[in-house]
């Protein structure tokens, strides 16, 4: 299970866009994400006039692995990892430097 999920706001931590901040738009079986605005390809599209799509070169997201992001603390202001705890039987996310629930 990944300690990531939608929504989240993460850091790139290793790669070519490391330090660029983003949300998650999707989290992959495979371990890894899409984030928005980062690992940007250029993606050569056909053009679909029956679905009125055109053609041409597009940016778009390509997936990124999970182990070169970090979830971003807006307290400390810097990434931080994540660590799970049961209270009862609810399992709840926490920043590892300061233990604060992290609020979905």
């Amino acid at each position: 299970m990944l300690k990531i999920k939608k929504s989240d706001e993460v850091v790139v931590i290793a790669g070519r866009d490391k330090g660029q901040r983003g949300e998650v738009l999707e989290v992959r079986k495979d371990g890894r994400l899409i984030v928005s605005g980062i690992n940007m390809v250029k993606k050569h599209k056909k053009a679909n006039p029956n679905a009125g799509e055109q053609g041409g070169i597009v940016d778009q997201e390509a997936p990124i692995q999970v182990s070169n992001v970090a979830i971003w603390n807006e307290e400390s202001e810097k990434p931080d990892r994540v660590g799970f705890r049961f209270e009862g039987d609810k399992k709840i996310r926490f920043y590892k430097s300061d233990g604060k629930e992290i609020v979905d």
